[in-house]
């Protein structure tokens, strides 16, 4: 009985630190998201790793690329968080945005912990999705 009590203790603490880590993970998207509607590129750069903010070197060029490439990420009409996954080791957030045109789509955003929170890696779009199927 013993074994069987600290076997469920140890894995409500796991839970609940792969719950906690899940919420941060969604607050640092969804704050980045925030800051590209707000057309805050100073802001949502913070929100991405340093080898991104490298590939980029300037809010402005992160800006020009996110309103080109990831426009339903820069005026979004809904975001809603799926399953948080680790592939190879990597966790990757899983997220559903509806565009304002009411398309659907779903990004995959790769994260990686620093010493100062977890940021965003680079983004997957994974397509056109009927959120029924």
């Amino acid at each position: 009985m013993r074994r069987l009590l600290l076997a469920i203790s140890f894995c409500a603490g796991l839970a609940s630190g792969a719950l906690a880590q899940s919420d941060e993970i969604e607050k640092n998207i969804a704050a980045q998201i925030q800051a590209f509607e707000a057309d805050d590129f100073a802001t949502a750069f913070t929100y991405a790793s340093p080898g991104i903010q490298r590939l980029f070197q300037t809010p402005e060029n992160f800006g020009v690329m996110v309103k080109r490439g990831y426009p339903m990420v820069w005026r979004p009409s809904e975001v809603r968080f799926l399953e948080l996954r680790d592939v190879a080791g990597s966790l990757w957030q899983k997220v559903m945005i509806t565009d304002i045109d009411g398309q659907v789509h779903i990004l995959d955003y790769q994260m990686v912990p620093l010493e100062n929170g977890w940021k965003i890696n680079g983004v997957q779009l994974l397509g056109n999705s009927d959120p029924a199927a």
